[in-house]
């Protein structure tokens, strides 16, 4: 076809009104000749219609997949974002192109006298308040998911895994993560939220440390957060704790030990504040300077009581030169590291499985067998759950086969059990095994430097040679 022809066919009627186009025209139609205009009319309306699916679907509970549930509250969000701000963008550089090859175009006006132009931004309103509308929705749901603790647990899944299951069978599993790891108000949410940023680049990275580094230095005071709910002026009494423990020799017969434990409170004949919780009373601040980031080797315990005295308390213990140290005002959290993350030890539940009958303890040496494997060091958790029950088995067979074969279900159903309390206690790919993290509570981890004794060692002194007492009756007592 010949220019000509082609001129022809597109001769302009002469009796059809031609249709001056302006400048709003002009710029709508460049933006579908423009690829970063379709890619920001395309981003943003695929963004609003899978954030819309997506907010569906999690409302119904049609899939629980915590990488879904980001993807629609996060990661959709930022995209109908983005594509908004490419948009007009797009416009310009298209603008600024016309004006750079000299094509003259006059500039956008708005004339409310014209209908055109007040349907047009009619339409621009409307439009705009849907989609703040969706992203007021969107970004609602999308805080609350993010604090909730089926996002922090889940999400990072390799890395938060340990913690999740241990908060999932804790006494604290009815509250949120972030009423204790935030709490309340704007500033420790801000906070929070950008140390996340961190931890998301070092999980991006696999930079992070195995195991998650305890105690947490970052986290907010106690008195922000766990005193939302306990309260030391609120203590009272005593509380009765039991231990049961079996041994090799006598799997039937536990040894019971009952302590009577001196919570505190305000004494109802002197009113004077006592007990264990005394440490956190408002009457008085114990402080003290760490040599470690573990918070095992105390060397110096200051105390200010309400009348203005005050006494520090010291031991060899020296700070390492040039270093100042820094002082921290106990709280909660000194004594009650684990409150909530807590991970058992293998003779704990050896001996909670025989006094609940989860292993037979007619069996003869299944306690001994049963700590031998629970313990054995698996390079994976995968490797624990294809070997650990036959590893149990073999080892009763090694004692008695014809043993063995009597109790043969009930070595089977122990070894069920033992797999499962090794699942909820040790990671390997994590670098936790039994005991990596140890409790203040009492002073079973004593020799490690954990616990009571950190202090009450009888070898913190003061200028009048007083010290720290290591009398068991501070803390406990017999059971009336």
């Amino acid at each position: 076809m010949t220019d000509q022809n082609k001129d022809s066919n597109h001769e302009v009627d002469p009796n059809k009104p031609h249709k001056e186009k302006t400048a709003m025209d002009r710029l709508l139609a460049g933006l579908w000749r423009s690829p970063l205009g379709i890619f920001g009319v395309a981003l943003t309306t695929i963004s609003i219609t899978l954030m819309m699916v997506g907010s569906i679907i999690e409302m119904l509970g049609l899939i629980e997949n915590p990488y879904a549930s980001l993807l629609t509250f996060t990661v959709l969000p930022a995209g109908m974002l983005i594509g908004l701000l490419i948009i007009p963008l797009a416009a310009y550089i298209r603008r600024w192109q016309w004006h750079k090859h000299g094509i003259d175009r006059e500039n956008l006006t708005l004339n409310l006298s014209s209908k055109k132009h007040r349907m047009f931004l009619v339409g621009f309103i409307a439009l705009s308040m849907v989609n703040l509308a969706i992203l007021a929705f969107i970004s609602y749901e999308g805080y609350h998911f993010t604090d909730s603790p089926y996002f922090c647990g889940t999400v990072c899944h390799s890395v938060m895994e340990p913690e999740y299951v241990a908060y999932q069978r804790s006494v604290h599993s009815r509250i949120a993560c972030v009423e204790c790891h935030i709490g309340p108000g704007a500033e420790w949410y801000v906070r929070a939220k950008f140390s996340g940023l961190r931890q998301v680049a070092a999980v991006l990275q696999d930079t992070y440390s195995r195991p998650i580094p305890a105690p947490v230095h970052e986290l907010r005071p106690a008195r922000d957060t766990c005193e939302q709910c306990h309260w030391p002026e609120k203590f009272v009494g005593k509380r009765v704790k039991k231990f049961v423990s079996f041994s090799n020799s006598d799997q039937v017969n536990p040894e019971v030990t009952e302590i009577a434990l001196h919570i505190g409170g305000h004494n109802p004949e002197t009113s004077a504040f006592e007990g264990i919780h005394w440490h956190v009373s408002d009457q008085v601040e114990v402080s003290y300077l760490a040599l470690d980031d573990k918070r095992t080797q105390i060397a110096k315990v200051r105390v200010k009581r309400p009348d203005g005295t005050s006494d520090e308390f010291s031991n060899d213990l020296e700070l390492p030169e040039g270093e100042e140290g820094h002082w921290r005002v106990m709280d909660c959290i000194d004594c009650h590291n684990r409150p909530t993350h807590i991970y058992h030890m293998p003779e704990e539940r050896v001996d909670f499985g025989l006094l609940s009958k989860q292993i037979n303890p007619d069996i003869p040496g299944i306690r001994e067998d049963s700590l031998e494997v629970i313990t054995t060091e698996y390079e994976t958790r995968e490797q624990a759950a294809d070997s650990m029950i036959n590893d149990l088995i073999l080892l009763q067979k090694k004692r008695d086969p014809e043993q063995a074969e009597k109790y043969k279900n009930d070595i089977i159903k122990a070894g069920t059990y033992l797999l499962e309390s090794y699942e909820g206690n040790v990671w390997p790919s994590m670098g936790i095994q039994w005991g990596t993290y140890k409790s203040h509570l009492g002073h079973q981890w004593a020799d490690d430097g954990f616990g009571c004794w950190r202090c009450h060692d009888d070898e913190h002194s003061n200028s009048a040679g007083e010290t720290i007492s290591q009398d068991c009756s501070i803390c406990h007592d017999e059971p009336e």
